[in-house]
């Protein structure tokens, strides 16, 4: 009976701007979700369309564009230093950053007593996350290619993006190091392992996919960032091959940046095959992240003998 009369109650209420309200909020919500990706196709789109814009006009010979030096002649410029330069930064950047950054992770996580020292530190390493990728490359720029006189080479350009991202990293780190459980440690501190040997051989390998994520989504970073690679001094064209950390170089980014402004439109058409090319870098660098996500996922789901 009561059931019946709050029926008729609700009949007596008018809904229909509510349920309005409650379609535009939700259609609002569904905009905003869909926004980024539109735009992300927009611009993959429109970078593909002018890359073939560049082919069909400049009939452009592929393996020269991606084997080739720069040049200030666009028929003759090509990509190939600027991807080998590219890969020397990423493997000296993977290199000084990783090792900093989940040391440090470890010893917020594991031996820093929790104070308002450690609090403190944490929450500037978060604010560093945040800090604009032109002041690492000024920062590098006096310390390190003027004052140290290391000069315009590799080596400065990764110390700037090392820089860059080791707050990543480390924010990063310690959020996969603070995620293995407690009774995990102190199963291993029951079988007579020490601190050192649980850390190594149990929290590590627990955390490494969080870790490895991390480092990897820091680098595909990295590999974009135009700002402090010009401040560190590269070329406008790279003319040669580099042949190794203290080498000049031109960054895929900063090549792109030079053809960008040309005045002879072929240029602009190699900047858009450029993009392609870093696009598919950035891909295979997410998918890399995926697979060793993936693996460390099933090779650590067991803990190692201590």
């Amino acid at each position: 009976m009561s059931t019946k009369r709050e029926t008729d109650f609700l009949e007596d209420v008018d809904l229909s701007r509510e349920k309005l309200l409650n379609r535009v909020f939700y259609g609002t919500l569904v905009v905003a979700s869909l926004f980024g990706l539109v735009m992300l196709l927009l611009l993959i789109a429109d970078v593909v369309w002018e890359s073939y814009q560049a082919f069909v006009t400049f009939d452009i010979d592929l393996g020269n564009y991606l084997t080739a030096t720069s040049s200030s002649r666009a028929e003759r410029a090509g990509f190939g230093a600027s991807i080998l330069a590219s890969l020397w930064l990423m493997a000296l950047t993977a290199v000084l950053a990783f090792f900093i950054a989940v040391g440090c992770a470890i010893y917020l996580v594991e031996y820093a007593p929790e104070n308002r020292v450690t609090r403190l530190i944490e929450a500037n390493l978060a604010n560093l996350a945040g800090v604009p990728s032109i002041v690492y490359g000024l920062l590098v720029l006096a310390l390190i290619v003027n004052d140290a006189g290391l000069g315009s080479v590799i080596l400065a350009g990764a110390i700037a993006l090392a820089l860059l991202i080791v707050p990543i990293i480390i924010v990063a780190s310690i959020e996969s190091i603070r995620a293995v459980p407690s009774s995990v440690r102190d199963g291993s501190y029951a079988m007579g392992a020490t601190k050192w040997q649980t850390i190594r051989q149990v929290v590590l390998p627990k955390a490494m996919p969080g870790i490895l994520t991390g480092t990897i989504l820091a680098l595909a970073r990295a590999i974009g960032e135009t700002a402090p690679l010009i401040m560190v001094g590269t070329m406008l064209h790279a003319t040669r091959y580099p042949s190794g950390p203290l080498s000049s170089f031109s960054a895929m980014p900063t090549q792109i940046y030079n053809w960008t402004y040309q005045a002879d439109r072929m240029f602009n058409g190699l900047a858009a095959l450029g993009i392609v090319v870093l696009l598919l870098f950035l891909v295979a660098m997410y998918a890399l992240a995926g697979y060793l996500r993936k693996r460390y996922e099933t090779d650590g789901g067991s803990i190692s003998n201590v």
